[in-house]
């Protein structure tokens, strides 16, 4: 949001309408320099840090790194992608495997260095080692200061995304070993102190890109993972001047509360329930698979989950309800079928699955698969759950996912976040544990349809092939996504201009005020 005359205006007459003088809550409106923000994040980053990297972009406290760095694009709260760091985005050929960025000249590190195409190299040097998304660039140059040359494996018609990821801010130049680890970044806010896992402390950039941004002097950031009702009791008592990530049910209870203002990001996030498919596993039989999906009763999840109308019912895919390429899943639950489907996989008195393992990553996550558990039983499906601690769950989940050596992943669930139609489906490919490692003849016509999508500058020709992409997940079920929920943070009411996002890494503080 920017502040003009129209805004003004607009604000002037919301005053009239409830009998305030338009002259004084313009006043009272106004954008104003100063103060502390001090915040509570309930979903933390979710790997660990300690005293030698948590001032490394991959390892901070919090995930929102739009506070001390810029990438060379942004999606918007629309999900749409806006330049950042760059001037120009464009692809240098009609394969779309090479990508012209132009940088804007005379933006600053912290440290007062200028930003150059040479801090593109070394950053993307060590995204495509260290972030999955950046893996599809095989060469990145400088042809002079301001440019930098992105060479991909294969053509990308949606790159400017991967650009925006968290995992591809841009660094000062430095060896591999070391770039990052000093928190020094182009973003509106440096950091001064960090106390890892626990909180972060930043301080206002004079010298930040964009003129006239950010209002606050400070921002201080309180890890509070797993305590919800601390965090919201730090922000009754003053502690607190929001909390980001509460889940459905405090949003609801905070809804009518006048000292509170309720900032809703539709669409965030969804759990992916992954089925591995290994010799032994229930799973390998797609009827099994297709029974399991059938059973489940999705909208009870999302009445009691997330209150009703703030989850929405999921269609096995990584897309959220709210992206335009989404294709609802036909059938709705369908218990016939899932009995029909289990006798003819050879089970005609149900099952017994493995047991599900699930992290209490957000404060929903045990009712949800409380739920979940629940409804499958209807269809004859035994469904063991088992809550792990969020400390070493990715591990655990995972292992060292060397399928050589007999070494599986766990049938278990992991949370996903909103992101553009071509890194959405691409995660349901074979080599992602997410797919519980799909393969087969859909699999490869399902890869099929993304490679020709990907070399397609027609958005409407994309979006009839994710359709398509979609028609295979429903009926092969890779994965299941049964449901998702919407952002939430709550805030004082002194506490202006700050909205939340789809995409909690992509919340941008450099508007935020306090009155």
């Amino acid at each position: 949001m920017t502040f003009d005359r129209r805004t003004f205006v607009q604000a002037g007459l919301a005053a009239t309408a409830v009998g305030i003088a338009p002259s004084a809550r313009a006043q009272a409106d106004s954008p104003k320099r100063g103060g502390t923000l001090v915040y509570a994040q309930l979903s933390a980053n979710r790997r660990s840090a300690d005293a030698s990297n948590s001032r490394h972009p991959y390892f901070i406290v919090d995930a929102n790194t739009r506070l001390q760095w810029n990438c060379l694009t942004w999606v918007n709260e629309k999900l749409e992608w806006e330049l950042e760091l760059a001037a120009k985005v464009e692809p240098a050929d009609d394969t779309l495997k090479v990508w012209d960025v132009t940088l804007r000249d005379g933006v600053r590190f912290h440290d007062g260095r200028e930003l150059s195409s040479a801090d593109v190299v070394a950053s993307f040097d060590y995204h495509r080692a260290n972030a999955p998304f950046a893996r599809q660039i095989v060469r990145i140059e400088a042809p002079s200061r301001l440019l930098a040359r992105f060479t991909l494996d294969a053509g990308n018609a949606e790159f400017p995304y991967v650009l925006a990821e968290y995992n591809s801010v841009i660094m000062p130049a430095a060896p591999l070993d070391r770039i990052g680890f000093d928190g020094i970044g182009t973003g509106p806010f440096r950091i001064v102190s960090s106390d890892p896992n626990r909180s972060l402390v930043m301080e206002r950039f004079d010298g930040y890109w964009r003129r006239g941004f950010p209002y606050l002097d400070r921002v201080e950031i309180h890890n509070r993972e797993g305590q919800q009702e601390a965090a919201l009791n730090g922000l009754r008592a003053g502690q607190f001047d929001a909390v980001l990530s509460v889940d459905p049910r405090a949003a609801q209870r905070l809804q009518g509360d006048a000292a509170f203002d309720l900032e809703t990001a539709r669409g965030g996030y969804s759990f992916v329930i992954q089925l591995p498919k290994h010799v032994g596993s229930p799973f390998l039989d797609k009827r099994v698979r297709q029974a399991f999906a059938a059973a489940i009763d999705r909208e009870s999840i999302v009445r009691i989950a997330y209150g009703g109308k703030f989850g929405w019912v999921g269609n096995d895919s990584h897309l959220v309800v709210t992206d335009p390429a989404f294709v609802p899943r036909p059938g709705g639950r369908d218990l016939a079928r899932a009995r029909r489907l289990l006798a003819e996989a050879g089970h005609p008195n149900g099952i017994t699955l493995p047991t599900l393992y699930f992290s209490p990553q957000l404060p929903e996550v045990p009712r949800y698969f409380q739920v979940l558990q629940q409804s499958v039983k209807e269809a004859g499906i035994e469904m063991p759950i088992e809550e792990r601690p969020n400390d070493g769950y990715v591990q655990f989940r995972t292992g060292d996912n060397d399928l050589s050596k007999g070494r599986f992943h766990k049938f278990a669930m992991t949370a996903v976040g909103s992101r553009n139609p071509g890194i959405s489906l691409f995660r349901m490919r074979g080599a992602n544990v997410e797919s519980g490692h799909w393969s087969g003849p859909e699999h490869d016509r399902y890869m099929a349809l993304y490679q020709r999508a990907m070399v397609t500058r027609d958005a409407a020709i994309r979006k009839t092939l994710y359709a398509e992409m979609q028609g295979i997940l429903h009926e092969e079920v890779p994965a299941v996504l049964a449901a998702g929920g919407d952002n939430f943070l709550v805030k004082r009411r002194a506490v202006r201009n700050l909205r939340f996002h789809p995409q909690i890494w992509s919340v941008r503080f450099d508007e935020v005020w306090k009155a």
